[in-house]
């Protein structure tokens, strides 16, 4: 019987999930409809001369909106963008995602790369191959290393 108290926390977990996925979805929320957000240690002015959008963003300017605003506390920019059309349900799920076929994990990609290059004057990458020899653990992290490279984190 004592086995089985871990079903409580398990189930609770899973009904909270549950909830808050249909209080988004109630409120007419769909996956494309959330703003995506970087803050770039630049000042507005360097973010878009001219109209113009930083290099990686300006290959989706016809399928995104983007907003330049100062970030709070006059700690540089906010650079915020979405894609103009939502993004469908099914291309937004947890296959697709692992697949890489999400299209915002493009956008994800190119905010990042826009800060990297405002900042650095360089999109930076990892090094290749991190280790000279490949073990499991190796394999492992390289696994997930290459599915977080849309998603920006592990």
């Amino acid at each position: 019987m004592k086995k089985l108290w871990w079903v409580v926390p398990v189930a609770a977990a899973g009904a909270a999930a549950v909830r808050r996925s249909r209080s988004a979805h109630r409120a007419g929320e769909r996956a494309g409809d959330r703003w995506l957000t970087v803050t770039v240690n630049r000042p507005p002015t360097d973010l878009g001369p001219e109209g113009k959008l930083p290099p990686p963003l300006d290959d989706l300017a016809e399928r995104i909106d983007v907003q330049i605003r100062p970030a709070p506390g006059d700690r540089g920019t906010e650079l915020t963008a979405r894609f103009k059309e939502p993004v469908p349900a099914a291309s937004a799920s947890v296959p697709a995602r692992l697949a890489g076929q999400d299209p915002r994990q493009e956008l994800r990609r190119a905010l990042r790369d826009a800060k990297s290059l405002l900042e650095a004057g360089e999109v930076l990458r990892p090094d290749a191959p991190p280790t000279t020899r490949s073990t499991p653990g190796g394999r492992l992290v390289e696994v997930f290393t290459r599915r977080s490279g849309g998603e920006g984190v592990l």
